[in-house]
């Protein structure tokens, strides 16, 4: 299914582990510089400046082949504009495969087309079924196409995509199914969420081809989100009047009020725990990021302090809390601490491919530490017979 070479991938892993344990230390760069010689790689841009202004020159390079084949089927008229997406699909297609076939990956120019083949399948798709009031048929369309120029391609875009057009195809599925459906979708969009992120969970943990990693990652991480504000009281709320008609007057509250506040403060305290336990630092930062939204969504409703005086106390708040994690955790060696880590990629020296790179290559880890002090013969730092102080 994977239209790149996996001897390139697996290559682009180790070089990218080589730079971790560069930035940790672990090897000089001209052990870097010699895996990276060693192994052949993709036509890779990691400046994203650089990598922005290939994907609109890639921008124009589709838009002007498909500007020439609309010039073409003009004469066709209403039958063209019926086909024309599906003919736009199929040169991002072309484009596509024949830029991967030169080992484009990750450049910017690749990035343009794929993102085309999905975009002009969803028109096309919207087209032909008139889907314009619910979107449900064009969602699932959209939701496939991601999914497979994914797989194929290995395009973290096309992931963020999939899994926006996935939640789309839930919410109105369950649209289609009436009132019933609009007063459970909080409840089943929570429980698909939990399922697909212990799914996405356990496929990282059993995971074999390294390539696969970022964007199981991505989905993972997509799923703690949608998680939160499934039930987050401010999104149930507004979507209740919004999409029911509710009308909470003063003193009256949606159903299930409880269990929705409740939710907004636990879930972010569960995440932060877990994180912390787990020490794993996306989790950290969507904890915070939820814990964030947890206090906007309290003072939507319920005004205790003037904004001022509550932006005040919350900052010294924080403070403090920074301020004391800091002076508990800075003398810390390992386990949760506050010293900066010498390797970004949490499995970074776990991965025995960069060592086995390393010894197949001669390159000795071990670095020789040399004293500025001469010891011996009795000088200054001590420790020889030389009779001298």
């Amino acid at each position: 299914m994977i239209v790149h070479d996996k001897e390139l991938l697996n290559n682009l892993f180790l070089t990218e582990e080589a730079d971790s344990l560069e930035r940790g230390g672990f090897i000089s760069k001209e052990q870097k510089k010699i895996i990276r010689n060693e192994l052949s790689s993709f036509k890779i841009q990691n400046n994203i400046l650089v990598r922005l202004g290939f994907f609109l020159l890639g921008t124009f390079l589709y838009s002007s082949i498909c500007g020439f084949v609309s010039l073409i089927g003009l004469s066709a008229e209403g039958y063209f504009f019926k086909i024309c997406c599906f003919l736009f699909a199929g040169i991002g297609i072309t484009g596509a495969e024949f830029l991967a076939g030169n080992k484009y990956y990750r450049h910017g120019l690749d990035d343009a087309f794929i993102l085309g083949i999905i975009l002009n399948v969803g028109c096309a798709v919207f087209i032909l079924t008139e889907d314009f009031k619910t979107g449900l048929t064009p969602a699932i369309f959209i939701a496939i196409a991601s999914f497979l120029t994914y797989k194929r391609y290995l395009h973290l875009l096309s992931m963020v995509i999939f899994c926006l057009a996935s939640s789309a195809v839930l919410f109105f599925g369950m649209f289609e199914i009436g009132d019933i459906g609009k007063t459970i979708l909080p409840f089943a969009v929570m429980l698909v969420s939990a399922g697909f992120y212990f799914f996405t969970k356990n496929r990282i943990k059993n995971l074999k081809e390294v390539y696969y990693y970022n964007g199981l990652l991505l989905a993972n991480s997509f799923c703690l989100i949608l998680f939160y504000l499934s039930c987050n009281y401010l999104v149930v709320r507004e979507l209740s009047a919004e999409l029911l008609g509710v009308d909470v007057k003063p003193g009256q509250d949606i159903p299930f009020s409880y269990f929705f506040y409740a939710f907004t403060f636990i879930v972010p305290a569960v995440y932060l725990f877990r994180a912390l336990k787990t020490k794993d630092r996306i989790m950290l930062w969507i904890s915070f990021a939820t814990l964030a939204f947890t206090v906007f969504t309290i003072r939507f409703y319920y005004s205790v302090l003037p904004i001022e005086a509550a932006l005040t106390i919350g900052g010294l708040i924080l403070f403090g809390i920074a301020f004391f994690s800091i002076q508990k955790l800075k003398n810390k060696e390992s386990g949760l601490t506050f010293k900066p880590d010498r390797i970004n990629h949490s499995t970074a020296i776990l991965n025995a491919e960069t060592l086995i790179v390393a010894s197949a290559l001669g390159m000795k880890p071990e670095v020789k530490a040399e004293s500025p002090m001469e010891f011996g013969d009795g000088g200054f730092s001590g420790g020889g017979s030389g009779g001298s102080f």
